[in-house]
C-alpha cells in the first residue's frame, strides 16, 4: 500500500514571467498525478499539493531546481491527492489576498519590512521576558479563531484577507502600537504580508512565527500557548496537536450554534443559493434538518421548510 502525504508551502520572490512558472508548475503536477491549489504572482508562489509519498519527494527536488525556490521550506501533512477535488494552478495578482499588489515589495531575501521571525522556542521566550505587554494578533478570518487561537490573542473582525487593511486603519488597534504585537496565521505566509502592512502603518515593534501555527504546535503540541484545534483547507477542516482531543491539556474552544456543545466540526449551511457560510455545527444538530443552518432568520426559515416538506 503507497504512502500519501499533503505539501504546505510558499515563497516569496520576485518572478519575472509569473506564467511560465504557472504552465511548469501544472506539467510537474500533473505528469507526478499531484493534486491540489497552487497561486503564482510576480511576488512568488503559494501552494498545497497532495500525492503519493514518493511523487511529493520529486516534486520538493523538481521545484528547488529553480533558483529562487531554492531556499523554499515545505511543510508535511497528514493526507493525500483525494483531499483534493483537482489540480488548480493559477497565476493572480497576490498570492494572498490582501487587496495591496503594489504595496508588498520582495526581493531575493523575500518580503521586505516584514515582521521580525521568532522559531516556535523564541515566542515562549518573548513573553517569558515581556509578559502581558506581548500581544498576540491573529492573522487569519475570525471563523479559523473560533476552534483554536493564542492565548488571549487578538481577533480582528474580518472574514477575508481583503478585510484586514481596513482594520487596521480603523483606529481600533491604535493601543497595540507601541507593544510586542505577535502576528500568526497557519502557516506563515498571511503574516508575511500583514507584519508588512502593520508596520507601514505605525506599528511599531512587530513579529512573526516562523512557520505560523503549524510549527508552533508541531513543537510544543498542547502545552504551549496555543489552545484548541487548527482550522484547515481540506476536507479534514480541522487538526489537533500532541494528542490531539484526549490530550488532558487540550483546550476545546468551539461550541455548537445552536445547543452549545463542544464541536471542532465546521458545516456548510443549508441555504446553498444565498448563504455560503460555514458554522459549527455538533453531530446531533446536524443529524436535524431544521437545525442545518448558520442561524440567519432567512436560512433558518429554509431549514424549517426543507424539514417539514
Amino acid at each position: 500500500m503507497s504512502i500519501s502525504k499533503i505539501l504546505l508551502y510558499y515563497q516569496f520572490a520576485p518572478l519575472s514571467d509569473p506564467k511560465a512558472i504557472m504552465l511548469w508548475q501544472r506539467d510537474l503536477c500533473e505528469s507526478l498525478g499531484l493534486k491540489g491549489r497552487i497561486l503564482v504572482s510576480e511576488h512568488g508562489i503559494n501552494g498545497t499539493v497532495g500525492g503519493d509519498l514518493d511523487a511529493c519527494k520529486k516534486y520538493i527536488k523538481k521545484t528547488k531546481q529553480y533558483p529562487p525556490f531554492h531556499s523554499m521550506q515545505f511543510k508535511w501533512s497528514e493526507g493525500g491527492a483525494d483531499d483534493f477535488p483537482k489540480l488548480s494552478v493559477k497565476v493572480r495578482d497576490e498570492i494572498v489576498a490582501f487587496g495591496a499588489p503594489a504595496e508588498l515589495k520582495v526581493d531575493d531575501h523575500g518580503v521586505m519590512g516584514g515582521g521580525v521571525h521568532l522559531k516556535p522556542e523564541e515566542v515562549n521566550e518573548l513573553v517569558a521576558k515581556r509578559g502581558d505587554e506581548v500581544v498576540f494578533f491573529d492573522g487569519r478570518n475570525a471563523m479559523e479563531a473560533e476552534i483554536g487561537k493564542f492565548k488571549n490573542a487578538v481577533v480582528p473582525d474580518v472574514q477575508t484577507t481583503h478585510d484586514f487593511i481596513a482594520e487596521l486603519e480603523s483606529g481600533k488597534y491604535d493601543w497595540m502600537k507601541d507593544k510586542p504585537v505577535i502576528s500568526y496565521c497557519t502557516g506563515g505566509i498571511r503574516c508575511e504580508i500583514l507584519s508588512a502592512l502593520m508596520k507601514n502603518r505605525g506599528f511599531e515593534e512587530v513579529y512573526q512565527i516562523d512557520g505560523g501555527i503549524v510549527r508552533y504546535g508541531e513543537k510544543f503540541g498542547n502545552k504551549g500557548l496555543w489552545e484548541g484545534s487548527l482550522y484547515v483547507f481540506d476536507k479534514r477542516m480541522h487538526m489537533e496537536f500532541g494528542g490531539g482531543t484526549a490530550d488532558e491539556d487540550y483546550v476545546q474552544l468551539g461550541h455548537c450554534v445552536h445547543c452549545g456543545a463542544p464541536t471542532n466540526v465546521f458545516r456548510n449551511c443549508i441555504n446553498e443559493d444565498n448563504c455560503r457560510k460555514q458554522v459549527l455545527i455538533c453531530d446531533t444538530c446536524w443529524e436535524n434538518t431544521e437545525t442545518q443552518h448558520c442561524g440567519r432568520q432567512d436560512c433558518a426559515e429554509i431549514a424549517l421548510k426543507m424539514a417539514t416538506a
